[in-house]
């Protein structure tokens, strides 16, 4: 992909990881000094309080910069049907390990259920990540890439439901809470799935990159939206009736 950018832009191209970005914005801020540089990053540049930092620092060091905003999964995420200012707060959804299951995405949602909104979950990306072994021996090998799918991130949700269900707790979703999975958005093959979280927990919609929304209150044309996107038109009426 580099080469292609580089005949595109007529320029050398540099294939940015965290590390360097993170680790080398020094580097970077100082050649912009003397030299017109270009981050070139995928979806808005304000997505990540990474980006911001490089506002911060070119500002301190009266460096000129100028942002050319893009689509992110933020905004497309509209193509579903369901409408943005419905939205709450956005969390992210980390994958389980055997010692390590978090469930605080889970009580975000349910604040936003609360207030009827949907809620934009962002699954989890492992890339470029290092096992305990090879971090603690200080080898710089890294894990096969992991991306997160609708499926294995309903299934977690499902366990959660269940562990609450298990103690008494009052529930904020259910098996039956209308989901919405996206994958490849933007994309030609891009796929669209409404679904109750039971049913999306059976889901296959492909390659990466997914992401789940759990609906809140719906509107007539959000229903009419979901119903193009759906396998059970009676499981989106049914929720509309109930909602």
């Amino acid at each position: 992909m580099p080469a292609d950018q580089e005949k595109f832009y007529q320029r050398e191209v540099i294939l940015a990881d965290r590390d360097l970005v993170e680790q080398g914005a020094e580097e970077i801020l100082e050649n912009a000094q003397v030299a017109d540089v270009a981050l070139l990053v995928v979806g808005d540049p304000f997505g990540a309080t990474t980006h911001t930092d490089f506002i911060l620092r070119a500002t301190e060091r009266n460096i000129p910069y100028k942002v050319i905003h893009n689509a992110s999964i933020m905004n497309a995420i509209g193509c579903c049907g369901l409408q943005l200012y419905n939205f709450g707060e956005t969390v992210s959804i980390v994958f389980w390990t055997d010692n390590w299951r978090p469930e605080s995405f889970y009580d975000k949602i349910a604040a936003n259920r609360e207030r009827q909104m949907h809620t934009l979950c962002l699954l989890d990306i492992k890339v470029k990540e290092q096992s305990i072994e090879n971090l603690l021996r200080g080898k710089k090998v890294y894990e096969p890439p992991r991306y997160m799918t609708v499926n294995q991130a309903a299934q977690q949700l499902l366990e959660i439901i269940e562990n609450r269900r298990s103690k008494d707790q009052s529930l904020a979703l259910t098996e039956n809470t209308l989901c919405v999975g996206v994958a490849r958005v933007g994309a030609d093959d891009q796929k669209i799935e409404a679904a109750t979280l039971s049913a999306m927990a059976n889901v296959d919609l492909g390659g990466p990159l997914h992401s789940l929304i759990i609906v809140g209150k719906v509107h007539p044309l959000e229903i009419d939206m979901l119903k193009l996107f759906t396998k059970n038109k009676e499981d989106i009426a049914k929720y509309a009736e109930e909602a």
